[in-house]
């Protein structure tokens, strides 16, 4: 019997069943910088650490890389204070009383140690336990829990701090490490379904942000295909519900064979139907999943997976939409539950002019929804953005952009706030904390409300069309909080009749005149910050030099 797909009833049967780990609508944020440091976020405690701020990526100690190989007798204590301190109780308590019922962590391979090649690899060890402390806590306070593969064997993205290492050697798009990615993969796996304090994990992320062109990333729809396949082989193995796939074994595993890790040597070497790496992958992670057992004190009989109430996770990629060229679409590799993420950050440019009109035009027509669903993409969330503008946002505008991009966000599954927290005292604090957020009222302490629902009336059907700056665009010195800056002339048709606009666009073409809204790049208080400002959840280029990663 070959390797089988789901038919479309029993996909539909697996969706509802991971429903009820997964929310129907999902108001998330990041535990950002928690067990994958990115010292944009926090520069007061990196530079505590021993690390370096304001330098190159690369250059300096400017990743958690460069902060074990710089330390190496005393980089596990230094981390060890960090995670204790991060995410704790107190954080875990101001999701629930804001409503957040989903978290992403990002997670390095490195948290499972064994995959680490010390001798060219250097990492901190120790977080596997403070994820699960986290995990426990989130599990107790009913909230959901996507782990996010942040950052991947052999680095996946160039001079990024999210990557974990700041380099242009990247390796992560070759047999070796995708090989290591699968030994993960099939590790998390395992555990979320056997250890009870993973209970809450509904959905594993195989890479976080790949290389958008695709012809940099050779061999990635196999991996694909191959992490797919390695979760529902585990899955099958555990007796995780309804299989999604036939490995056509002629014997019950779970009545035949003495324990979970003897089931798994069984169905990597017992069946033909399975990738080779698949195979591979699986035998792998025995000795590992066995050290995490005594680690983390959780037990490998079958009672343990069948003890809790059975749903597959949910297999999660970075959407079709995110690369270009001749890529895969994630869609194919689809057995069982799936979900598809798409990140959106307006501050790195290429998504919209650099002013409030152009902003609020491009969020609140924004077709990113419509278009995955067309590929197959669905259901999509919005896993990572915030409240970053190219422009010196106000406060009142502030309110208008959460709103906006919350009602963006949720016309599919819903959204993923980055980040939960920044560092008080940090430049970032205003616009990427939701925590901040929440203070300042750009969120809602209900996440499903609005501060006003009909943001996006006045812009919707709008078209933005900005006039030629040689003819339209003239240098100011009229400055609001010492701020220089540009005047822009743009032209706004509509393609709606004027009665369904506001009062303020009623008519069909308008025009907008700002003195204080369009700053030039050297204005921009992020700007002179050249190597610690964040591209996507990213780091290494300038604010003004920054591509968009929508």
């Amino acid at each position: 019997m070959r390797f089988l797909l789901a038919t479309t009833l029993l996909a539909a049967s697996l969706a509802r069943k991971a429903s009820a780990a997964m929310p129907d609508k999902i108001y998330g944020v990041n535990l950002g910088s928690w067990l994958l440091l990115e010292p944009w976020m926090l520069p007061e405690e990196w530079a505590s650490m021993g690390g370096e701020n304001d330098c190159p990526c690369g250059e300096c100690i400017s990743s958690e890389f460069a902060l074990a190989q710089a330390y190496p007798d005393s980089v596990d204590e230094r981390f060890e204070k960090h995670w204790s301190s991060w995410f704790n109780q107190t954080d875990v308590d101001t999701l629930v009383a804001a409503g957040i019922n989903t978290v992403r962590i990002p997670l390095g391979y490195w948290i499972l140690e064994r995959l680490v090649d010390r001798k060219t690899e250097f990492y901190p060890r120790g977080g596997i336990y403070h994820l699960q402390r986290g995990l426990k806590a989130l599990k107790k306070a009913g909230i959901s829990v996507i782990l996010d593969h942040h950052a991947l064997p052999g680095v996946q993205a160039v001079n990024q701090q999210f990557a974990g290492r700041c380099t242009d050697d990247v390796q992560f798009y070759t047999p070796y490490n995708y090989q290591r990615a699968l030994v993960w993969t099939a590790v998390m796996t395992a555990i979320s379904h056997l250890d009870p304090d993973f209970e809450s994990v509904s959905s594993i992320q195989a890479v976080n942000e790949p290389i958008m062109d695709a012809s940099q990333t050779p061999g990635y729809g196999d991996f694909q295909k191959n992490y797919v396949q390695t979760i529902r082989a585990v899955e099958y193995t555990l007796g995780i519900g309804k299989p999604s796939l036939d490995l056509d074994f002629d014997f019950d595993l779970q009545l035949s064979l003495p324990n979970v890790t003897a089931a798994i040597s069984a169905t990597a070497t017992g069946s033909g139907l399975l990738n080779f790496e698949v195979q591979k992958a699986l035998l792998s992670s025995i000795p590992i999943i066995v050290d995490l057992s005594h680690k983390l004190n959780f037990k490998l009989d079958f009672k343990a997976a069948s003890s809790k109430q059975k749903h597959p996770l949910v297999a999660n990629f970075m959407d079709v939409g995110w690369q270009w060229g001749d890529r895969t679409n994630p869609a194919d590799a689809a057995i069982g539950p799936m979900g598809y993420d798409n990140h959106l950050y307006y501050s790195f440019g290429s998504v919209a002019d650099a002013n409030e009109l152009a902003y609020m035009i491009s969020i609140c027509n924004l077709n990113r929804v419509e278009d995955d669903a067309a590929m197959g993409n669905t259901p999509l969330w919005f896993g990572e953005w915030a409240l970053p503008t190219e422009f010196n946002a106000s406060d009142e505008f502030l309110y208008k952009w959460g709103d906006a991009q919350k009602l963006a966000y949720s016309k599919s599954r819903g959204w993923i706030f980055w980040n939960f927290k920044v560092e008080e005292t940090s430049v970032y604090n205003r616009q990427w904390s939701y925590f901040e957020a929440l203070k300042r009222g750009y969120m809602t302490q209900d996440p499903s409300k609005y501060n006003d629902p009909d943001v996006c009336a006045p812009y919707v059907g709008q078209i933005y069309t900005p006039i030629p700056a040689s003819t339209s665009t003239t240098e100011s010195t009229s400055t609001t909080d010492n701020v220089s800056a540009t005047t822009t002339e743009v032209t706004v048709t509509t393609n709606v009749p004027a009665s369904s606009a506001s009062a303020s666009t009623s008519d069909s073409t308008s025009t907008l005149s700002s003195t204080t809204l369009i700053p030039t790049s050297e204005s921009t208080p992020t700007a002179t910050l050249t190597s610690t400002v964040p591209t996507s959840d990213s780091i290494g280029v300038s604010t003004a030099a920054a591509a968009s990663t929508a």
